[in-house]
């Protein structure tokens, strides 16, 4: 994934200002290469990689840190504000009544899109319903009814029909009750000029609050070209990055947006319909450099969880039992993705890294996890240190499970608790930081 490696290479860079026993020109020169280095192979342009050294590398030698902050946190903070700079401010998309045109370049992802869009309004309280006029390609109707079928959101479209104005028009009055309405258009290249008349056709019918522009993150640079031609045709108002979690070429596309006047409204980071961010450029960048974003992980367990589902207080803590641990992971789980979710939880120190076994607990395993935890006694379960070999072969046989089993069960609690532990330990302190940059 291209954020794991951009996030995990401006970690390691920012990590060397850690171990520094003092913040002079060679560590800051240092520091600098390391970053030049991650973003022009996520494909961010030259220019802006240039651009941001030079400010990086002159505010952290002439800035004095405000009162209250060490020379190490003052260098971090400006390279997290001047990374928010290259990305631009980010699209203003309230949650109200509003009318949402799609358009993109065929193969963009534009339809699957649509649907996550709609399913993003469907998840903060409004209701949403989709039109399709992509006219253009073949099963475009089909994909976007299943879709929509699928995750309950209402469909209008007219299969077979050829005049997407028309259904454009129909459509809308047809959905005229619904909260969110989202159109769907042909994908197309920004130099067609009929599909282009076409578009601007749906345009002055919709007359929509918002034009985004679906621009697949494979296209890296080249997405700051079409950005500027589908503006000058309509006036696009927001930027949808798709696929940002399969590609090495994320970067160019995020910081080619900056050279336009739109602005990155969401991001694609997966398959499923909840793998679509709103996007603001703080909470990205603070996700990149470790230090999580705990304002999404928030409304994330708001959206899916019940309040006896998740306890905020104990994942941040570092300190919980067998007990909450399954209780966290089951929370997780409904969440989505647990990779995806511990990338919102801020790291205690920079380095922390997390073990990719502790992303590979399937739904099998916290099972069998569930039947080895009936099998022990409170006093296990609230201290594991109790458990020793004789123990971990009752515990086996009383499951049905093998000793090396319970071992590894024991061995993911071990790893767990040493990394949220990380997350308020060590002399490095996140979250502090975080507070001190006002997030």
């Amino acid at each position: 994934m291209v954020l794991d490696k951009l996030g995990g290479s401006l970690q390691d860079a920012l990590k060397k200002l850690v171990g520094a026993s003092r913040i002079d020109e060679k560590i800051v020169d240092e520091v600098v290469r390391d970053i030049q280095r991650a973003l022009l192979q996520a494909d961010v342009n030259v220019r802006h990689v240039m651009a941001l050294s030079q400010k990086i590398k002159q505010r952290s030698l002439k800035e004095a840190p405000p009162g209250g902050m060490s020379p190490r946190e003052h260098v971090i903070r400006i390279v997290y504000q001047e990374l928010i700079n290259i990305l631009g401010k980010s699209a203003n998309v309230k949650l109200a009544p509003q009318t949402i045109m799609m358009v993109g370049l065929q193969g963009s992802g534009k339809t699957t899109t649509t649907a996550k869009l709609a399913r993003y309004f469907q998840r903060k309280g409004l209701k949403a319903a989709v039109i399709c006029a992509d006219t253009f390609r073949a099963g475009a109707y089909d994909q976007l009814k299943t879709l929509c079928d699928r995750m309950g959101i209402f469909f209008y479209g007219e299969k077979d029909v050829k005049d997407a104005a028309g259904i454009t028009q129909r459509g809308l009055h047809a959905i005229e009750k619904y909260d969110v309405k989202i159109i769907d258009t042909a994908g197309r290249h920004a130099l067609e000029k009929d599909l282009i008349k076409e578009m601007e056709d749906i345009h002055k019918i919709a007359r929509p609050d918002h034009k985004f522009l679906v621009l697949d993150s494979a296209m890296g640079q080249l997405a700051s070209e079409q950005a500027r031609a589908f503006n000058a045709s309509i006036g696009i108002t927001g930027v949808v990055i798709t696929k940002l979690d399969g590609t090495a070429k994320g970067g160019g596309a995020l910081s080619a947006v900056s050279d336009t006047d739109s602005a990155i409204a969401f991001i694609g980071v997966g398959e499923t319909p909840d793998d679509f961010e709103r996007f603001e450029a703080d909470r990205f960048i603070s996700r990149l450099l470790g230090m999580g974003d705990i304002k999404s992980l928030v409304e994330k367990a708001e959206e899916t969880l019940k309040t006896e589902d998740f306890d905020m207080e104990a994942m941040l803590s570092g300190r919980f039992t067998l007990k909450d641990m399954y209780k966290q992971m089951e929370a997780v789980n409904k969440m989505g993705p647990l990779k995806q979710v511990m990338s919102m939880i801020p790291l205690g120190k920079l380095g922390v890294k997390v073990s990719d076994d502790m992303f590979n607990v399937t739904q099998e395993k916290m099972k069998k996890y569930k039947f080895i935890m009936d099998s022990m006694t409170d006093k296990e379960l609230d201290d594991p240190k109790h458990i020793n070999s004789p123990r971990i072969t009752r515990i086996a046989r009383g499951s049905g499970t093998k000793y090396e089993e319970v071992r590894e069960l024991l061995k993911y609690h071990k790893m767990m608790q040493k990394t949220m532990k990380g997350m308020s330990g060590g002399k490095f302190n996140m979250q502090k930081m975080m507070r001190k940059f006002g997030m």
